[in-house]
C-alpha cells in the first residue's frame, strides 16, 4: 500500500469515531525505489554483458526494473568535456526511462563536472556573467530541462552543503545570492514542469539542520540527504533520529538521495576503490552479498518507519569495472555496484521490491 493510501485510510478511521475499528497498518512499501544509473550510456557503449539472477543476458534497466526499481536517478552536467552526462545524452536516457514505465529523478549539478561539498564550479560558459545574468541563465537552463525532459523529481543542485555556482552562490560568503539562484531554478520548474517534485540535496544528516533552516523561505518539496557510512557515520539509530527530527522541524518529505554498501572488499580492476577496509564498514554488515543486502534492508525498514520518508536512491548501481580488469581509470565503485564481478545482479537488488 502506498503512503497516500495509508493516509487516506488513517483519515477515514480517525473520523468515524468507532473504537472497534482496527488501527491501520503502516505502509509496506516505499514510494521511491531508485537507482542512480547516470553512467549507463557510457557503460553500454563498452558492449558489456549483464546477467539477471537466472544467469540470463538482459539489459540493466530491465534487470533492475524486474527487481523492483521504479525510478532512475540521472545526473546532468552543463557542458562536460566528453558529452557524457551532457544535455543530449541525458535527454535520450530520460526518454528511454520514461518509455520503460519508470520515473525520472534528475540531479542538476549546474556545473560542467562533479558538484559536491568540495566542488561547486560554475560552468565555463557562465563564469564571466554578472550576477543578474547568471541568475537568468539558471532560470533559462532549468526551463529548457523542465520543458524537454519533464522529470518526476528534480534536484536544484547536487550536495549543495556549501552553496553552488561558486563564487557567486557560495553559502558561506553570500547566502542571499545562493538562495536567489536556487529560487530561480525552482521558479522555472514550478512554471514549466509543475508536476515535478523539487528537492534540495545535502550530504550528511547530523549537521543538516542549520542548512535547511536557512532554506526555509524556499518553495521546495523534498529534503534529500546523502548517507554513506564511510563519510556520514555508522550509527543507523542516529540517522533515524535525525531523519525524524528534520521531517518534524521543516514539515517536508524526505529521501535518502544517495547511499551504497559493498558486497566485497576485493576489486575487479586496478582503480583504487572508495571502500576497501573493514574499518569503513558497519560492524553488523560485513562486505558480503548478504551483508550488502542486510544493510539495504535495514535502511529500507528505517525509512518505512516514518510516513514522510519517500524512499532512496542506490548510487553507483551500474558502476562495474567497465574499462577492463587492468584499468587504472576504471571504477572506484565496482565492489558497491548492484552487479557482481561477473556482471550478474546481486541479491541486494531484491530489496528494491520490498
Amino acid at each position: 500500500m502506498y503512503r497516500i493510501q495509508y493516509l487516506i485510510l488513517l483519515l477515514l478511521v480517525s473520523n468515524c469515531g468507532d473504537s472497534n475499528n482496527p488501527t491501520p497498518t503502516p505502509p509496506d512499501s516505499l514510494i521511491i525505489k531508485a537507482c542512480d544509473l547516470s553512467s549507463l550510456p557510457e557503460i553500454e557503449s563498452k558492449n558489456i554483458t549483464f546477467y539477471n539472477a537466472s544467469h540470463q543476458v538482459d539489459n540493466m534497466l530491465n534487470i533492475l526494473k524486474s527487481n523492483g526499481m521504479n525510478t532512475v536517478r540521472i545526473r546532468l552536467w552543463h557542458t562536460p568535456v566528453n558529452a557524457h552526462s551532457g544535455f543530449e545524452e541525458v535527454k535520450q536516457l530520460v526518454q528511454r526511462v520514461h518509455q520503460n514505465g519508470l520515473k525520472v529523478w534528475l540531479t542538476v549539478h549546474y556545473s560542467d563536472t562533479w558538484a559536491d561539498p568540495g566542488h561547486q564550479s560554475t560552468p565555463t560558459a557562465w563564469q564571466t556573467l554578472s550576477f543578474p545574468i547568471l541568475k537568468d541563465s539558471v532560470f533559462q537552463y532549468t526551463k529548457k530541462i523542465a520543458l524537454q525532459m519533464q522529470p518526476d523529481y528534480i534536484q536544484i543542485g547536487n550536495e549543495i552543503n556549501p552553496g553552488m555556482l561558486f563564487p557567486n552562490g557560495n553559502l558561506n560568503t553570500n547566502e542571499t545570492q545562493f538562495k536567489e539562484l536556487l529560487a530561480s531554478g525552482i521558479s522555472a520548474v514550478r512554471t514549466y514542469a509543475p508536476q515535478a517534485k523539487i528537492m534540495l540535496h545535502y550530504a550528511g544528516h547530523s549537521d543538516a539542520y542549520s542548512f535547511f533552516n536557512k532554506m526555509s523561505s524556499l518553495d521546495y518539496d523534498i529534503i534529500g540527504l546523502s548517507y554513506y557510512p564511510i563519510w556520514h557515520g555508522k550509527d543507523l539509530t542516529l540517522l533515524q533520529n535525525n531523519i525524524n527530527s528534520l521531517i518534524s522541524t521543516y514539515n517536508k518529505d524526505l529521501v535518502i538521495a544517495e547511499t551504497a554498501y559493498p558486497f566485497s572488499l576485493d576489486w575487479n580492476d586496478w582503480t583504487n576503490n572508495i571502500v576497501g577496509l573493514e574499518s569503513q564498514l558497519i560492524s553488523s554488515f560485513p562486505a558480503t552479498p548478504q551483508g550488502q543486502k542486510d544493510y539495504l534492508l535495514q535502511l529500507n525498514d528505517l525509512l518505512l518507519s516514518n510516513d514522510r520518508c519517500l524512499g532512496y536512491a542506490y548510487w553507483g548501481a551500474e558502476l562495474v569495472a567497465y574499462n577492463g580488469s587492468t584499468a587504472t581509470d576504471g571504477s572506484p565503485w565496482e565492489n558497491q555496484a548492484l552487479f557482481d564481478f561477473n556482471n550478474q545482479v546481486v541479491i541486494a537488488a531484491t530489496v528494491l521490491s520490498d
